[in-house]
Order: structure tokens, then sequence, then C-alpha cells
């Protein structure tokens, strides 16, 4: 499931009693160079066939080929440095995209190949299209919950159950993994640090390791799911992998956690928290929009399943239901300040909803961000850079070790741009790989805090007790988890590799 994950400074709001789980994303997420994860949606299988390969032209040894290289790492590095440059990260990357296609037009123009790069580019907005619609009947949805208070009246339940911080440490954890298959590693680690630090003031020992359990949780959770983060996502968009084969990660992906996790357990500190009795009520409608959630998951697996269409069609059908609810809320909201005003001269408490502002609450800065990801990686692979490299890595180093590398190299880079680029290397694998290169590069990010969406959050929302270095410390217990979440795939899925 994982990243996202000017740019305004990382704010935190502690207040144990209330949190903008939206608002903290808009505000520590833009710390990183990665993708928001995802959120959640289904479908029960495959939901294209694996396409064609893409156009490519021979541009490898041009120097036109160099300077797209030269003009996407210099808009990564502008990427990296946002937190001192405060530049959003999906306008370097846009330019970048924009210049290096106009670039190689402009030198295929040259040669007489005039439609050539036209032809490339409108294959790459669809897949970036199908991306997007997804994501964003998943984001609305998930921003309408945070606005009528689903999570924090979550995290109030939590409070109230006078837990010690040890069993605190593994329930969070245990959320953090049991939720992100259904929401998104980034939005249930917020959510659950809310816990933390609510509880854990003046303990930043406690806060520090439940940091780092949650946010492994979280990544491994997404990393068994089809929708849980963008990489299984991306890869089940593909049509490679079907929808039910992912779920045999969930072994491997439980192990990744549970061992650092039990590495941890003895450092946790003993005792409990004062408790908290506050109490949170859910706004109005508000179980009606987690029911129609639910609908919005069936309808993306029954148009899959009996109408073979694709399942962003079956989100954004969900998304209409949700937004004829807005207005069947906003509209009994009227009604009901008419008749407050009428009886009593003002108006009462009526939770009134508008789901175009959930609509418009999305992360769109991210959103953009993909774009521009995938069409500046898809003109290095319409150069024929991407080839070059699939035939070094799953040629001559093999498709084990060169998934194993893709996870070591989500934690320094981003798991977007490595799991676009082995995409559009197209190797030829076999599920049992497909699987490999989904579960090292949902979990990799896990190995350093600044190596997935849900690591950089933290750091801003626990900022002082949660940090790389307090990370850096338990790399080696992650490190463990991630070896034998491999191993253990490799022998218990020893079926789908052939």
């Amino acid at each position: 499931m994982a990243g996202v994950r000017g740019k305004p400074q990382l704010m935190t709001r502690l207040d144990c009693r209330t949190i903008d789980v939206h608002a903290e994303i808009r505000m520590t997420v833009v710390a990183r160079p990665a993708a928001m994860l995802l959120f959640a949606a289904a479908t029960l299988a495959m939901p294209f066939p694996v396409s064609a390969a893409v156009t490519q032209a021979d541009l490898s040894a041009h120097w036109a080929g160099y300077a797209a290289i030269a003009m996407f790492a210099l808009a990564y590095v502008m990427v990296v440095a946002e937190e001192f440059t405060h530049l959003r990260k999906s306008q370097p990357v846009i330019v970048a995209a924009g210049a290096i296609w106009a670039m190689l037009a402009a030198v295929l123009a040259v040669r007489g190949e005039t439609g050539l790069a036209h032809a490339a580019v409108r294959e790459y907005l669809v897949e970036y299209a199908e991306l997007l619609l997804f994501l964003l009947a998943a984001m609305t949805y998930v921003n309408a919950m945070s606005e009528r208070r689903v999570f924090d009246a979550l995290r109030a339940w939590l409070l109230r159950r006078n837990l010690g911080y040890r069993q605190l440490f593994w329930i969070t954890g245990a959320l953090a993994f049991a939720l992100s298959p259904v929401l998104d590693n980034l939005t249930t680690s917020l959510v659950m640090c809310a816990v933390l630090l609510a509880v854990g003031v003046g303990n930043p020992r406690f806060v520090a390791l439940g940091c780092i359990n949650i946010v492994v949780a979280a990544n491994a959770g997404g990393a068994f799911s089809p929708f849980g983060d963008i990489t299984t996502l991306m890869v089940w968009q593909r049509g490679i992998v079907e929808f039910w084969t992912f779920f045999a990660l969930f072994a491997p992906s439980l192990v990744n956690w549970l061992i650092p996790a039990a590495c941890m357990h003895f450092s946790v500190p003993t005792g409990a928290p004062a408790r908290n009795n506050d109490r949170v009520r859910i706004k109005r409608g508000g179980y009606t929009i987690m029911a129609l959630f639910a609908v919005t998951i069936v309808l993306a697996v029954g148009f899959h399943s009996f109408l073979h269409l694709p399942p962003f069609l079956g989100m954004m059908t969900g998304l209409a239901l949700l937004q004829l609810y807005g207005w069947s809320l906003q509209r009994s909201a009227r009604l009901q300040e008419a008749a407050d005003y009428a009886s009593e001269g003002v108006p009462g408490e009526i939770d009134a909803f508008d789901s175009y502002e959930q609509v418009a609450r999305a992360e769109w800065d991210t959103l953009l961000f993909f774009f521009g990801v995938i069409m500046c990686v898809g003109a290095l692979g319409f150069c024929g850079y991407l080839t070059l490299a699939s035939g070094y890595f799953y040629g001559d180093l093999g498709p084990t070790t060169a998934n194993v590398l893709v996870g070591v190299l989500s934690a320094i880079l981003d798991n977007i741009p490595v799991m676009v680029a082995v995409l559009q290397m197209n190797p030829d694998m076999d599920t049992g790989q497909w699987l490999l290169v989904t579960l090292t590069a949902g979990v990799g990010g896990s190995l350093l805090s600044i190596g997935s969406a849900a690591g950089v959050a933290l750091m801003g929302q626990a900022r002082g007790q949660y940090t790389f270095f307090s990370h850096l410390k338990w790399t080696w217990a992650i490190a463990l988890g991630y070896a034998a979440s491999i191993v253990l795939h490799l022998w218990i899925n020893e079926r789908y590799f052939t």
C-alpha cells in the first residue's frame, strides 16, 4: 500500500479531542516526493488485459535521450528538496514532462516521424486517466468519512479503553495493519499516531517506538491488498495479477510487521497513560456514507466480474451515489433550518454536508504528481532506456535479485517512480515474481523513515519524538522482517513460480 506520500510548514494539532485527518495529510505528506496511498475500492479479478508494449523510439544513444534523463533527474531533485524550496512536488515533474516530450517530438519531426510521440503520449494518458478517476473517487470517500468524524470517533473509542503502553503498542499496530488494506497506509498512520500523541504525552520513547510500529504495520498491511497501496493498485490495474491472488501475500506481509514489532516489544515502556473519557459523535450521515463506501466496492467488483468493464467506472458510479446522498443531506438540512427559524428563530445543529467540497479537498498535488511521474518515466521508456535497464536487472541479475533490490531502492527514492519504471519495463515474469516485486516495493520503504509517505507524515506529526535516527536505530529489526517476508513468500507461494 507506499508514497506520496509552496510547501506549507509541517503543523500538527495535538488536541486530544479532535484531529482533521485530511488537514494532517495536506500539511505533512508534501514533505516527501511520495504518492499518497491509496484508498479503498476493489475488484474481484483483473480489470484489464495486459496491454501491448507502448510505442518506442530508438533514442537511447541520442543527445535528446541524455537530455531527457538530465531533465527528469533535475526535476526529481527539486521534488526531494521541496521541504526547503516550498515548491509543490507536482510542479517540477509536470514542467519536466512537458519539456521532455516537446524536445522528443521536435527531434522526431526532423526525422519525419511526426506521429510517433503523439501516439506514445496518448497511451500514457490513458494509463494516467484510469488511475486518476479511481483515486479521485476513493479520496473523496475518505475525505467524507473524515469530515463526518468517523476517524475521530475511532480515536476517542481507543482512548477510553484504559489500556497500557504495551497494549496500545500492539493494538495501534494491529489496527494499522488491518485498516491499511481498506483505507490507505497514510490516513491509517495519521489516525493511529493521533492516539499515540494523545496518550504518550511526556513519554517520547513510547511515541517513537509506536510510530515505528505503525509505519511498518501500515506499509505491510497495504502490500497484500490490490487497493492498499499505489504500487499494488498499479500492478492490479495492469491486469498482471488477479484480485484474489494478491492475498497470497498476507502471511509474508504479516511476518514483515510481526518480527520488528516483537523485537521492539520489550523496549516499550510499561505502565499505562491516564484515562481519557472524551466521546466523539459521528455526524449525521456518517454511517450511511460508510455503507455507501462498501456499496462502491461492490460496484467495482460487479462492473468487472459481470459486466467486464474497468473498475474505475464502478468507483465513479459509487462517487455519484455519494453526491446524490450529499444532495439529500443538504436538502434535509435546509428544511430543518427553516423549521428551526419558524419555531425558535435560531438554527439548530443540522450537520450540513457538501459532497463537492470533499472532491475539492482531494490531494490534487499528489494526483498531478502522478501525471508528471508517469509522463516522465514514460518518456524514458519511449527513448528505450527502460528496455536497457530491464535487460540488465531482469536479465543479468535475475528477477529475484532485481525485485529484492527494488524494495531497497524504494526506501531511498520512492516506490512510485520505481514501480512505474518496472511496469513500463514489463519484464517477462511469472505471477510469483510479480507478487514479489509488489511485496518488496510496498514494504521496502519501511527500512527508513523517509522511505514511505507514512514515515514522513509521522515525522511531521510527532516532530521531535519520532525522527530519522530513532527509526534508523531499529532498521536492523525491520530488515529482518523484510528478509523473512521474502523467504516466506518464496516458500509458501512456490506454486506461483514457474
